[in-house]
């Protein structure tokens, strides 16, 4: 089969993916063999590829929004049948037996794998995938727009959910890229207003468009106290500035899975019970619990296409912040 390998961490711009033959994996008891049509592009690959995520598995196959279609079925998987068609996210696995998986919190499983880091995910022509941990796709959603809604859309979900904000809240985005673009949506569903900071104009005016109250600069301060605001951005230096836009009691959450350092800052903005906290991975009941919120709104995904063969170019432009929306590989036969 055909697939992009990292053989070892490198910066993006020196285009490390080597777009090569690959043998096809094989569906073991419990799994499933996906033929894949399209696979997101996230930010996490980026981490994974640059290394700011300490390398797992040499080489491996990144990619955690993958959508495709069940050819093959390993010995006692009857959860699905062939032919249909599915989404592979990037809790790839959990133990099901530490503490955290048995009191519903299998986001923070002590022994778990994941899509395109631990193991290969969809930046290729087929993959494997444990039955429990795929998702039926609603039928409104064309493949390309589906991909970005296996990460991007399932954690800026579970973002929302972690901030605490009611309808009728102020809610602040810092950074509009995948994940931010679904999760206004979500919350412009919820009647949520959305303050969006971010410094590219073309996501500002992208956040403006899908209806957002407000959108100014990285730093620039709302025009209104926020009941919550979410960083998406993996810059550190936001923290402060996120902070200081919150009302008494608000809630900050980190929504990344790598963060430049946090800058020390005055107590006087963490002080009259504002909270930050971070989100892990995801439980497969957010994934579930999203696609139908996800269905009923419904949701639209801004995707640029990119054939599989070109993932170098698609994370260049991830990086510089030329995406408008979500990037998103074409896997062609």
């Amino acid at each position: 089969m055909k697939a992009c390998l990292l053989k070892s961490p490198s910066p993006i711009e020196t285009n490390p993916l080597v777009y090569t033959e690959a043998p096809p994996p094989q569906p073991a008891s419990g799994e499933v063999l996906v033929r894949i049509s399209h696979c997101g592009v996230c930010r996490t690959d980026l981490h994974v590829i640059e290394g700011e995520l300490a390398p797992q598995k040499s080489p491996v196959i990144p990619g955690h929004q993958v959508i495709g279609v069940i050819e093959k079925l390993g010995s006692g998987s009857t959860k699905f049948p062939i032919g249909a068609r599915v989404g592979i996210a990037w809790l790839h696995h959990t133990d099901g037996t530490c503490q955290f998986c048995r009191s519903g919190a299998e986001n923070l499983c002590d022994h778990p794998t994941f899509t395109g880091y631990t193991v290969d995910g969809g930046y290729s022509e087929y993959i494997v995938a444990p039955q429990d941990f795929i998702y039926a796709i609603p039928e409104q959603f064309p493949d390309e727009q589906a991909a970005p809604l296996l990460c991007a859309g399932i954690i800026g979900f579970r973002c929302l959910r972690l901030s605490g904000i009611k309808p009728g809240g102020k809610l602040g985005f810092y950074g509009f890229g995948a994940a931010a673009h679904v999760a206004i949506q979500v919350a412009r569903h919820w009647n949520i207003e959305v303050y969006a900071s971010t410094r590219d104009a073309r996501h500002q005016k992208l956040a403006l468009d899908l209806g957002a109250k407000w959108a100014g600069d990285t730093f620039a301060e709302p025009p209104t106290k926020l009941d919550a605001a979410i960083v998406f951005a993996p810059a550190g230096e936001i923290v402060p500035a996120a902070l200081k836009a919150l009302r008494k009691g608000g809630v900050l959450v980190l929504g990344g899975i790598h963060m430049s350092p946090i800058p020390s800052f005055s107590y006087d903005l963490l002080y009259q019970e504002r909270m930050i906290r971070s989100v892990a991975n995801n439980t497969r009941q957010d994934g579930e619990d999203f696609l139908r919120v996800a269905a009923k709104i419904p949701i639209r995904t801004h995707t640029q296409l990119f054939p599989l063969r070109e993932a170098n170019r698609a994370l260049n432009a991830l990086k510089n912040d030329a995406i408008e929306g979500a990037a998103v590989l074409k896997i062609e036969a």
